[in-house]
């Protein structure tokens, strides 16, 4: 966190870096679906859109200034922001369309695609990064288009215990392997291996939020090949294992 009398004078240093950035991320208010944050390479926020605002409980823009993800995320939330934004800052590549599962202060569950692009100054130092992430909403079977893909889906639902491989899917699609991935991303914004992965990410949590099996029990049901299988994808995805995200929920009940 920012230690500063003037926390407005250090984001206007730090933004007179960066041209047009504090324009840009006006644009991203008026988007409920997405969330906009530039932060430097310590960690601390410069700027927020008002949706990243409104979901991180804050009162105004100005309250983000010079806080953290620690600061406003519980601590495995954080723990994982932080790695993602140092491994961007070491290698310097960004990082695209990263699959996430959000928890929102009222601990509501939610996805969302994220994106992270690292931010140069004039000599062309890393010296922070713009994240933005896309809420993941699942359509209604209208969307779907027509009546074999919807069928897919559903059968991918009913079958989560068992191996699901895209180039059957497709098959039972009626869409070739490269038609069937035009097709989820159409329709749902993500490939269709990450569609799987959050679709039995989602079982999982809800298993994990009822709490009437064991973690192995819960990754046999949502076809992960072993409880390791999913403590790795499911902390991966996360940010928390099985047994601390069914914790979290029990601590709210």
């Amino acid at each position: 966190m920012v230690v500063t009398t003037d926390r407005q004078e250090w984001q206007e240093a730090f933004l007179g870096e960066l041209k047009s950035m504090a324009t840009l991320v006006a644009v991203f208010d008026r988007v409920p679906d997405m969330v906009f944050s530039i932060k430097d390479r310590s960690g601390c926020y410069v700027l927020m859109s008002e949706s990243c605002v409104e979901r991180c409980g804050l009162a105004s823009k100005q309250q983000a200034i010079g806080l953290t993800a620690f600061d406003l995320f519980p601590q495995p939330m954080a723990q994982r922001y932080a790695r993602q934004d140092e491994q961007l800052f070491l290698s310097g590549r960004p990082v695209i369309d990263n699959l996430d599962l959000t928890l929102y202060p009222n601990r509501s569950a939610g996805w969302c695609l994220t994106t992270k692009q690292p931010l140069h100054d004039a000599k062309g130092d890393v010296v922070g990064l713009a994240c933005l992430s896309k809420d993941v909403h699942d359509p209604g079977r209208a969307s779907f288009i027509d009546a074999d893909f919807a069928d897919t889906i559903d059968y991918i639902h009913a079958h989560l215990a068992e191996t699901l491989r895209v180039e059957a899917l497709a098959c039972m699609s009626h869409l070739s392997l490269a038609q069937f991935e035009r097709r989820m991303r159409r329709v749902f914004q993500l490939s269709a291996g990450q569609y799987l992965l959050k679709v039995r990410i989602d079982a999982a949590a809800q298993w994990l939020r009822q709490g009437a099996l064991s973690v192995a029990q819960v990754a046999l049901q949502t076809g992960f090949c072993d409880q390791s299988a999913l403590s790795r994808k499911f902390r991966q995805t996360t940010g928390l294992s099985p047994s601390q995200y069914r914790q979290l929920f029990r601590e709210r009940d």
